[in-house]
């Protein structure tokens, strides 16, 4: 069951859950607000803590509402597309063939079927972009599991909307946005490693941060680039 709570010209939902900690959330694209409590806590402490995280929660709903979006896509010759944070100008091939996507100099090739709909067309795309971010994973994991001290069970790559990742410090298990392949390598590799520090704070506690610091000194500077960068139109209905 959801409650609303009414904080001046804020409204926040409330879901009681079998959950032991409190968790505050600001959602794309209008800034809804969620707060996700235990069972056993009344409405009148989840409004203290609410007020208490106003003016957190204004100030992130004032970056997720002015932040870019992309333009839609509509899948023609010479759109723009982009890899790892380099812009490719789209170009469609269509042929009786399996459809594949290539690379080559700054022109991104989409091969379809004649008559393929715009839909199959981004789900090509999609899948393809999802490849890139799980050929790119062994290199990090590698990399950061033996520097952490953590192991990551297994990894997921799917569309998200209102996340770059989450994790599941009890299964081991990260997951990432499809998104993160657009963006520059730098980004990819900062969510990694901010997911894999969950297996050691579950939370975005004051120790949570304090690890990051010490394994990634300037990982703020890379959420704040992340950030600022365009994110994707989404059908939010």
């Amino acid at each position: 069951m959801v409650r609303q709570l009414k904080l001046g010209d804020v409204a926040v939902d409330v879901v009681l859950k079998d959950i032991k900690n409190i968790h505050l959330s600001v959602y794309p694209p209008t800034g809804r607000v969620r707060i996700a409590a235990p069972l056993r806590m009344n409405l009148d402490t989840i409004r203290v803590f609410a007020i208490s995280k106003l003016g957190w929660i204004k100030k992130h709903q004032g970056k997720i509402r002015n932040q870019e979006r992309e333009p839609p896509r509509e899948y023609l010759d010479r759109e723009s597309h982009y890899l790892w944070g380099r812009r490719y100008l789209l170009k469609i091939v269509e042929l009786e063939a399996a459809p594949k996507v290539e690379l080559k100099h700054r022109t991104l090739l989409l091969q379809v079927r004649p008559g393929t709909s715009r839909d199959a067309m981004q789900a090509i795309l999609s899948q393809w972009y999802r490849d890139q971010i799980k050929a790119a994973m062994p290199v990090l994991l590698a990399k950061w599991q033996p520097i952490i001290g953590v192991q990551v069970s297994r990894f997921h790559v799917q569309r998200m909307k209102t996340k770059w990742g989450s994790c599941s410090p009890v299964a081991r298990s990260i997951r990432l946005n499809t998104e993160l392949a657009k963006k520059p390598r730098d980004c990819l590799e900062y969510i990694v490693v901010h997911e894999m520090m969950h297996l050691l704070a579950p939370t975005h506690s004051q120790h949570f941060q304090s690890l990051m610091s010490e394994f990634m000194p300037r990982w703020q500077h890379h959420r704040k680039r992340l950030n600022r960068l365009p994110v994707s139109q989404e059908d939010w209905g």
